[in-house]
C-alpha cells in the first residue's frame, strides 16, 4: 500500500472536496496532507476523485469508470450536499450513501478506521443563499447529516463534524459567493490530520 514508504490518501466527494475556486494547494485533502508532512508523517500528494455538483449516484458512477490503485491507506467521503439541493430525498442518499462508504472502506483495505467521514456543511449562511429559505436548508442539510452519521457509526467509521464551524465561524466564501475560502478548508483539514495522526 505504500509508496516508496509513503502514506496514500483518497478523497471522494463533490466541489467541496475539489475545492471550487481555490488553488489545488489550499483544498482541505491538500492541507490535511501538508500538515501530516510537518508532523514527519511521509504521505503522497493525495488522490481527488471529485467533481462540482456531484449527487451520491454520480460519484459512484464515476468510481465505477475511474482506474485507482488497489488499496490506499486512508480515504475521505464528504458527499450529499447536491442531493439536498436537488430537493432528492434523505431515504435515497441513505442508501446511496451506504454504497459509497462500503467502497470507500474497501479502498482502505477493509479498514474502516482507516475512513473518514465530514459532514456537509451548512451553504445555507452563504450569500448564495440570499432570498432563499436559510432555515428549511438547515433542516434539510442536518437531516441529511443525521442519516450519514447513523451509517457511518454503524460501519465503525470516524465522523468529523464541520457543519457547526460552517454556521458560525465559515463565513468566508470564494468570489462565486457559494463555495468556502481556503481558510475553511484549513479548519476542515486540522480536524482531518489530527484524526489521521492518531491513526498513526
Amino acid at each position: 500500500m505504500h509508496n516508496n514508504n509513503k502514506y496514500t490518501l483518497l478523497a471522494l466527494g463533490d466541489s467541496y472536496t475539489i475545492g471550487e475556486g481555490v488553488l489545488l494547494a489550499e483544498t482541505y485533502p491538500y492541507q490535511a496532507v501538508q500538515l501530516l508532512r510537518q508532523l514527519d508523517h511521509l504521505f503522497t500528494a493525495p488522490e481527488i476523485i471529485a467533481r462540482t455538483g456531484w449527487t451520491t449516484d454520480e460519484l459512484d458512477n464515476a468510481l465505477a469508470g475511474t482506474r485507482i490503485l488497489p488499496a490506499y491507506d486512508f480515504v475521505t467521503l464528504l458527499i450529499g450536499v447536491n442531493n439536498q439541493y436537488r430537493g432528492r430525498s434523505s431515504e435515497e442518499y441513505a442508501i446511496q450513501f451506504q454504497g459509497l462508504l462500503q467502497q470507500a472502506i474497501r479502498f482502505a483495505a477493509g479498514r474502516p478506521e482507516h475512513v473518514f467521514v465530514l459532514s456537509i456543511p451548512d451553504w445555507g449562511v452563504s450569500p448564495f443563499a440570499a432570498g432563499r429559505d436559510r432555515t428549511a436548508i438547515a433542516s434539510q442539510i442536518d437531516e441529511f447529516n443525521t442519516t450519514a452519521r447513523h451509517i457511518t457509526d454503524v460501519h465503525q467509521v470516524a465522523y468529523i463534524d464541520i457543519t457547526p464551524h460552517s454556521r458560525s465561524q465559515g463565513q468566508l466564501f470564494t468570489a462565486d459567493g457559494l463555495h468556502p475560502a481556503a481558510s475553511q478548508y484549513s479548519f476542515w483539514a486540522r480536524q482531518l490530520a489530527a484524526a489521521i495522526a492518531q491513526r498513526l
